[in-house]
Order: C-alpha cells, then sequence, then structure tokens
C-alpha cells in the first residue's frame, strides 16, 4: 500500500516565517515526495527532480548566508525542515543534509571571493554536492586518508579513492579533504572539486540494505587537475574544516533520525487504531498502547535533544558534545522506534506492502553514517574525562 501521508508534528517555532517556512515544506512533501517514495525507493530510482524543486523553493541553503542565495534560516529552523523531508523520505532529507555539509566548508572557511564566486549556485542554483573525507581503509580513523594533493604550479594534483559518498556520481561538486602533508591531521587540506573534472569518476553504486534511491559510491580521482583559487582555507586546515562540518552535519542526521522515527510511529498509531482482534482495536491492549507511548517519549525526547544543541550553535556556543549526543540517542532510538513499529503491525510490518519494514532498515544507516555511535560516545566520553591516556 501506498505510505501515508507523515501527521503534522505540532513545532514551537520561532517567527511567523519559520512557521511559513515549514507550510512550505509540507506542500512540497505532499506533492512532490511521499506520494512516490515507497515505488522509487523500491525501483531504487534517486530523485534528482525532488532536489531540483527544493533548490528552486530556497531549501537547499536555509542555515546559510542570503547575500549568497541562502535563507538566513537559524539551525532550530533548518533542522525541523529535515525532520519533515526525513519522515516523508530518507533519501531526500538525508541528502539535503549532506548537501549542507557540503556547502559548509565553503561558507565557513572560503575567502569572500570564492563564497561570491561558488555559493549562490551551491545554495540555490540548482547545484547538488557530496562530501568526500572517508576512504576504504579510513573510516572512523578519518585523519589517516590517503587521498593525495601535489602542488603543481598554481594547480594541485588529487589522486586516490574515497568511499561511501553520497551523491556519488550524480554530484555536481564535491568538498574533498586530501593530504598535502605530514601525515596525520595537520596534514590534510580542503578543496573544491567539480563533478565533471576530468580524471574523476564513480564507481557502481553500492547496493544497500536501504535507502536505495540514495547513491552511494566510491569517488575515484585520478590526477585530478584542481586550481590554488578552489583551496578552501589554510593549507593543513583540512581536518579542522572537516570536523567543523561534521558537528553541524551530526545535527543533520539527529533530525532526520527523528524524522524516520515519527513516520514508523505515525503508521503503527494509525494501523493500532485500524486492526481489530478479539472483537476490538489492537490500540486497546495495554500491552500495545505502552509501546505506542514508549515510542512517542523516545521520539520527543530526541527531538527537545538535537534542538538543545542547534539552539546552542545559534548562539555561538561549544555544542560538539551536545552534537555527538543528539546524533547518538535519535538515531540509536530511531531504531528502536522502527523495530517496535514493525512488531506492531506483526507480519504485515514484515511486509513491503507497508513501509514500516523500509523505516527500520533505514534507520540503521543512521547509527553508522557521520561518525559511528561507538566514535559518538567516543567524543562525549572526551568532552567529559578528557583525551586518553597513551
Amino acid at each position: 500500500m501506498p505510505d501515508r501521508a507523515p501527521q503534522p508534528v505540532d513545532r514551537q517555532l520561532p517567527t511567523e516565517e519559520s512557521r511559513d517556512l515549514i507550510a512550505l515544506v509540507r506542500d512540497v512533501v505532499q506533492g512532490e515526495i511521499a506520494p512516490r517514495a515507497a515505488e522509487e525507493e523500491e525501483a531504487g530510482h534517486f530523485p534528482r527532480e525532488v532536489f531540483s524543486v527544493l533548490s528552486e523553493a530556497g531549501l537547499l541553503g536555509l542555515p546559510y548566508d542570503s547575500a549568497h542565495g541562502g535563507g538566513d534560516q537559524p539551525y532550530e529552523v533548518y533542522l525541523q525542515v529535515l525532520e519533515e523531508l526525513a519522515a516523508a523520505r530518507l533519501t531526500v532529507g538525508l541528502g539535503a543534509s549532506v548537501h549542507t555539509l557540503a556547502c559548509h566548508g565553503l561558507a565557513g572557511f572560503g575567502t569572500k571571493e570564492q563564497q561570491a564566486e561558488h555559493l549562490p549556485a551551491m545554495l540555490g542554483g540548482g547545484l547538488l554536492g557530496g562530501y568526500c573525507l572517508s576512504e576504504p581503509s579510513s573510516g572512523s580513523d578519518a585523519a589517516s586518508l590517503r587521498t593525495k594533493a601535489v602542488r603543481d604550479g598554481d594547480d594541485w594534483v588529487i589522486t586516490g579513492t574515497k568511499a561511501w559518498i553520497t551523491h556519488g556520481g550524480v554530484a555536481d561538486f564535491y568538498t574533498v579533504m586530501a593530504r598535502t602533508g605530514a601525515e596525520g591531521p595537520r596534514g590534510v587540506t580542503a578543496f573544491l572539486v567539480p563533478g565533471d573534472a576530468r580524471g574523476l569518476t564513480a564507481a557502481a553504486p553500492e547496493k544497500k540494505m536501504g535507502m536505495k534511491g540514495s547513491p552511494t559510491a566510491q569517488i575515484h580521482f585520478d590526477g585530478v587537475r584542481v586550481p590554488d583559487s578552489r583551496r578552501i582555507g589554510e593549507e593543513g586546515q583540512g581536518f579542522t574544516i572537516a570536523l567543523s562540518a561534521l558537528d553541524s552535519g551530526r545535527l543533520g542526521i539527529a533530525a532526520c533520525a527523528v524524522g524516520v522515527a515519527q513516520a514508523a510511529l505515525d503508521e503503527a498509531v494509525a494501523y493500532a487504531r485500524e486492526r481489530r482482534q478479539f472483537g476490538r482495536p489492537i490500540a486497546d491492549f495495554q500491552g500495545l498502547r505502552f509501546l505506542l507511548a514508549d515510542m512517542a517519549t523516545q521520539i520527543e525526547a530526541g527531538r527537545s535533544l538535537y534542538l538543545a544543541a542547534a539552539r546552542l550553535r545559534d548562539a555561538g556556543r561549544p555544542f560538539s558534545r551536545q552534537a555527538a549526543m543528539a546524533k547518538l540517542f535519535c538515531t540509536d532510538a530511531a531504531m528502536k522506534v522502527t523495530t517496535d513499529a514493525v512488531q506492531v503491525l506483526g507480519g504485515y510490518g514484515y511486509t513491503a506492502d507497508f513501509p514500516v519494514e523500509r523505516y527500520m532498515r533505514e534507520a540503521k544507516v543512521l547509527q553508522i553514517v557521520e561518525g559511528t555511535n561507538q566514535i559518538q560516545r567516543v567524543v562525549i566520553a572526551r568532552h567529559l574525562a578528557g583525551p586518553e591516556s597513551r
């Protein structure tokens, strides 16, 4: 059966403009995303046309400066937009989050000239971005990356392979971390690389258990030549840029996780009200009612946690620990909530006729991307107890 329309969440938004923005997002969801989500995910269709609609509506540059085509929205609002998109289709919500991640380096560390030249097209000109940090042999240990960029006159020549790249092969630009100096984090530099650069190729997309509509692929750099004008920040600053982006990106993943969990809860509640056993709706049975109550509580707690971290960010205060906590809690909660939603639907939940099995498969990846939840615990513990003894 087709996915049900997501139930409107009662949101506390800071301005009338932000309330209008959420209304716009819900219109886009109902008209462009939700009606085809199940069918297109099953077919592995990447909805590039949806991202074009989002770009035209100004929804792909929300947290950035309007002077460069952004939306001037605080993270508190931007993340709730992501949640709405992810509740309809995670491929779209997470894709918007990754695009924002790919724009972060230039928006935060680029020169005024670079920003004026590139950001308008990146934020509202129909372009779609990818973020290249992980490699086949360096995932959690990202500072050990091996992709190299060698200076050649006014250019850099990039050689190596990046792995697990969302939008790999379909992105119009990539923010790429490459080694330009010594081993370790201080030898990494960031570059803005066009998606059609000579020598840049994508491997076949990975075959995944979920998010089949979102291409994830290795990206190969075979002597890709990039002018120094596309270097982001200073030489050796790339890992700092990467970590800064990931702190914000983890909030995006947390918001997406809450969206998926909310969609699963909505489906479970609707089913429990309709399904009758022993002469009455199964929503009458206390065991199931308590299960739904626990699901709803985890979702509300997760939403409050990511919004609290977002407000710290918006206030210019440190938020790295809270971002790690939000990513950890929200994605673990999404895995639990979606699994419980399958249980509520029983045998029907295990079939592709209902979307909860897709939500469960999709929730799993959120515990892995942009730092596994084990890495989030490492980050949190370091904030509490300091670095590990060597």
